[in-house]
This record gives C-alpha cells, structure tokens and sequence, in this order.
C-alpha cells in the first residue's frame, strides 16, 4: 500500500511540474513574412507611399518589427491622387525629420479592424506619437462600417482595405493625413523650417513592441485564460496529493 502511495505521489509531482511549466512558457510570436511592398503595388495607386517608407525606412522597420510583433500595425495608405492633391512643394518643404514623422503618423502600433476603429477610444496613437495627446487620429462611424477618420487639419474616410489579417491591416485613404503638429493654423508649407529638436535623430525607428501605443495586445486574454487554466489545474494536483498523503497515512 505505501508502495502504491508513493508511486502515485511522484506521478502527480510530475504532472503538477509539466503543468506549471505549460503555464509559464510564452505564447509563440507570430510567423512568416509580411511583404508590405507587394500589398501596396498589388493597389496599383500607392508609388509615392511605397517611395516615402522606402526613402525614410520605415519600410524596412515595419517589414521586421512584424516578425515579432505581438500587437500587430495598422497603416493608412493614401493613393497617389492624394499625395498629388497637395500643396506644391508640401513635402519638399519638409525636412527628413518631418517626412519620417509624416510617414508615421499614417501607422498606428496595434492592429485594428474595421469594426475596432468603429468603437475605439480617440485619440488613437500612432507611431508619431510623443506624449499623450499629440500626433492622434480620431476616428467616427457613420452608418453601417463606414469609418471617418480625421486628424484636425483634415477628415476623409476609409474606402478599402487592402489587407485585414493579423498582423497586418492596410486601408485606403483618399487624403493624406495631415498632422496638426506640421499643418496647423500655426505652420505653412512654405514657411521657413523650425530647427529640428536637439537631439532628434534624421530617421528614428519605429517604438519597439510594448512601448509604442500603450495598446494591450489583440492576444492578451488568450494568455491570461491560459495562465488561470494552468493555474487552477495546478491546485486540483495539489490538493489531490494532499488527499492521497492523508489516505496513505492512515
């Protein structure tokens, strides 16, 4: 009879083990290679977005960071016809600085679909973002899943989506997105460019996963059900070894 008992004390010791283990291990990051570049030639109309990220690469940085990305990237492509409707000289009169903060105020540091954005809490980070309330996006629904999207300087919707798969969405958008921190009442695109903060770097990256955005991950609650499941299967082996140790003594 002890024989038996401890036999099955150090069964259940190994299954409490394996499940603690199971409980504690990370959820794998995501797989394969997202080719952003082959998503927006695939649109046909976005030569002056794919040459923008390219020319202040954040191409590159979003490519990788996707490798690893647990909370996923939106971006807002604007159409040629966008970029071409704007002021002349509105980018040219933009330092690199600014043309890399332009680029990322199109891409916010989580993933969202159409019916996120419906109900999300504005502002909406994006990768610009330097504190709280600066370089947001405001987004409103109106009727069914169309989504107004605006910025302060101008408000336009989104049309298509060229991709809504983790953890990748890419709209369309008929209108560049126009920071108020750039183009506010305050700033021309003519004027004589501001001296970049000391200390700003000509193409910064994107935040990295965790920092950026604040926002939780689409996944979180996945890995928190899995952790109590873990956690309460552990206390059932605990308390049924208790229960078998009594037995045994007796």
């Amino acid at each position: 009879m002890a024989s038996k008992s401890f036999t099955l004390i150090l069964l259940i010791l190994t299954t409490f083990l394996m499940a603690q283990t199971q409980a504690q291990a990370p959820a794998p990051a995501p797989s394969g290679a997202v080719n952003l570049t082959a998503i927006l030639e695939k649109g046909g109309q976005y030569t002056t977005l794919i040459k923008l990220l390219k020319d202040t690469q954040q191409l590159t940085q979003i490519e990788s960071q996707l490798k690893s990305n647990s909370q996923g990237f939106t971006l807002f492509a604007p159409t040629d016809n966008a970029f071409q409707s704007l002021k002349p000289g509105a980018l040219n009169d933009l330092s690199d600085d600014k043309k890399v903060k332009l680029i990322l105020f199109h891409v916010t540091p989580k993933y969202y679909t159409i019916s996120d954005l419906l109900t999300v809490s504005n502002p909406v980070r994006t990768q610009a973002t330097e504190e709280e309330g600066t370089w947001g996006l405001n987004f409103t629904g109106q009727g069914g899943n169309q989504v107004n999207i605006s910025t302060g300087v101008v408000q336009t919707q989104l049309n298509n989506a060229l991709r809504e798969k983790f953890p990748l969405a890419v709209y369309q958008v008929d209108k560049v997105l126009l920071p108020l921190e750039l183009f506010g009442t305050t700033k021309t695109t003519h004027s004589s460019e501001a001296p970049s903060p000391k200390g700003s770097k000509s193409t910064p990256e994107i935040p990295s996963v965790g920092k950026a955005g604040g926002a939780p991950s689409p996944h979180g609650d996945k890995k928190d059900t899995n952790a109590a499941n873990g956690r309460n299967v552990a206390f059932g082996l605990v308390v049924g070894l208790a229960l078998i140790c009594i037995e045994a003594l007796h």
